[in-house]
């Protein structure tokens, strides 16, 4: 058995890393804390051939219940840092959405707010072009650095392509660092809007149980009659619908829920219910909102990020 470089385990369960909290163990598994760590470990693994997954908060994955080949990573420390000089926010790829909307608001800070209400950390928050409640991550992100085997790139945002719930970071490449360029607010009036974000996603989504987030992205199809996708599926009996250890929340349609011991299995068979029932009814295909992380088996047909 060839050895490992230091801080690389076999056989990792990534179930426990995630917000939904199912899948299998990650084949090989590494903690990140800095950016010279993380060049070593990405070349390493371009030398070896092994494919690289990274896990953030969790907050949008589903991991395959078969396990993950390759090497998943998990960014922390000084790649989870959030340090602020002026008006910028400079932060490391792991650092959570949340714990920087909090740390900018204390500072009298405003732009970033939405960013309580999205569970995930930077890096994944780039990937997917995060937004929420009307705040958007590409209008405050300044650059990111995306480290690959190769070395390290600054990018602006229009070398990102974002669009909706997308971007042009690919597999294997691993957002480091990012900055945020926001404005001078009152901090009373800016944490006066955090308190009313986080009042408004616990009124309108589960928590306190187990839920990787919105299942579906909300769709363009004029069909949908500017309907979300939540509504869409609560419209097509999809509320609390359960198959296996899975189930649409009940009160929340686009969420679904592991109340105990669902498999990642158990999810996609809820989520391809509550696909053919909108389909059905009103014509519109919904398209999946959550990463998969190892071979998760979607439905051949369905398109995704």
């Amino acid at each position: 058995m060839s050895s490992l470089p230091e801080g690389v385990l076999r056989d990792h369960p990534l179930a426990r890393l995630t917000t939904v909290r199912t899948g299998g163990s990650a084949e090989l598994f590494a903690r990140v804390g800095t950016l010279e760590q993380l060049q070593r470990l990405l070349g390493w693994a371009a030398r070896r051939g092994h494919q690289v997954g990274v896990v953030g908060s969790g907050s949008n994955l589903l991991v395959a219940d078969s396990g993950v080949r390759g090497l998943v990573l998990k960014l922390d420390e000084e790649l989870g840092k959030i340090e602020i000089t002026g008006t910028r926010v400079h932060c490391g790829g792991g650092a959570r959405l949340p714990a920087i909307a909090a740390r900018a608001a204390q500072a009298g800070l405003a732009g970033i707010e939405f960013g309580v209400s999205i569970p995930g950390t930077v890096g994944g928050a780039v990937r997917m072009n995060a937004n929420a409640y009307g705040g958007d991550l590409a209008r405050v992100l300044e650059w990111v650095e995306v480290a690959t085997p190769a070395g390290i790139e600054r990018r602006a945002p229009a070398q990102l392509g974002f669009s909706y719930r997308r971007s042009t970071i690919r597999p294997g490449e691993v957002v480091a660092h990012a900055a945020f360029a926001l404005q001078p607010d009152d901090r009373a009036t800016v944490a006066a809007r955090l308190a009313d974000l986080r009042a408004r996603r616990k009124e309108t989504q589960p928590s306190g149980i187990r839920t990787f987030g919105s299942t579906f992205k909300n769709p363009e199809d004029p069909r949908a009659e500017g309907r979300t996708a939540g509504q869409l599926l609560e419209a097509a009996g999809c509320r609390g619908l359960r198959i296996g250890g899975a189930g649409f929340s009940a009160k929340h349609a686009n969420f679904i829920e592991n109340p105990g011991r669902a498999t990642t299995a158990d999810v996609v068979a809820v989520m391809a219910e509550g696909r053919k029932r909108v389909r059905e009814r009103f014509g519109v295909v919904l398209e999946p909102e959550v990463q998969a992380l190892g071979p998760v088996e979607f439905p051949p047909d369905w398109e995704r990020s």
